[in-house]
């Protein structure tokens, strides 16, 4: 299948959009087919994030137990679709930015949604963070992603890739480097190779601090990586009344979410003093 329409339109790949059109029907099987799928009385609702020319969709489609949604804002990948895949098009392909979309609202009756998708570069940490606010909802996320973001988000503590998405994602989903992908699939091309990676959501329900300064003290910790904990986190918060934290002489990329977590738990306490 190529990326022309019935009309014989052909559908370009537009760089502000970040697209870069999957073309080995292989990888797109092996993709679609890491997504759990549901059961014959429950079947798992699952969106797409940038349908594009349908080499994903084709095999998420043909998935037992899976009632497959599109999300696309290319009005030319659109019509591709429409011509190609009318039934899944005409009720369940929404032109709408993934990242603007009330998805709780919008899949109301199903009682979770799966994310799946070749996701656009330039957008793919956002799609990230609109996951983890939805992370009660969403129970798993196959994606794939630049290769260096991948490392990222899957790299334990440690790690020079180790980061801000790094704690905040594992924070709420066990996460899998499922494979590599070559830049010689895509159309065009992109610079760098690209990975798929698989989250699912884990067993924490409370995180056990305050949330929104969790996120704080991590891009805060982050924010000067270079530098001990204890100067990062003064930079932000102040000097804590000179009090000190046994994490202090550690750098961020040494803490897990465990840890971030406890330290969050003294901030908000030496704050307060």
């Amino acid at each position: 299948m190529d990326n022309r329409n019935l009309s014989g339109n052909t559908v370009k790949a537009k760089k502000h959009l970040g697209q870069h059109f999957l073309t080995d029907l292989n990888i797109a099987a092996k993709i679609a087919g890491a997504v759990t799928g549901g059961t014959p009385e429950q079947p798992a609702a699952v969106l797409e994030v940038g349908s594009g020319t349908g080499v994903l969709t084709r095999f998420l489609l043909e998935r037992p137990y899976i009632v497959l949604y599109g999300a696309e804002v290319d009005p030319e990948s659109i019509s591709y679709l429409r011509d190609h895949y009318p039934e899944f098009a005409s009720g369940r392909l929404y032109q709408s930015d993934f990242l603007q979309m009330d998805l709780k609202g919008q899949f109301a009756g199903y009682p979770s949604l799966g994310i799946v998708g070749n996701f656009p570069y330039n957008i793919s940490s956002q799609i990230f963070f609109k996951v983890v606010e939805n992370r009660d909802f969403i129970p798993e996320v196959v994606g794939m992603v630049q290769k260096e973001v991948a490392q990222r988000i899957a790299e334990p503590p440690g790690s020079r890739l180790y980061g801000i998405t790094s704690v905040i994602l594992q924070a709420w989903y066990d996460i899998e480097y499922l494979f590599t992908v070559n830049e010689n699939v895509f159309n065009p091309p992109p610079k760098v190779k690209s990975a798929v990676i698989r989250l699912r959501r884990n067993d924490t329900v409370i995180l056990g601090c305050n949330e929104e300064l969790f996120v704080k003290v991590v891009k805060a910790a982050f924010g000067q990586r270079r530098k001990m904990v204890r100067n990062a986190l003064r930079s932000v918060f102040g000097n804590f009344g000179g009090q000190e934290h046994r994490f202090f002489n550690e750098r961020a990329e040494q803490l897990g979410v465990e840890e971030f977590v406890d330290l969050t738990n003294w901030v908000e306490s030496a704050v307060k003093v």
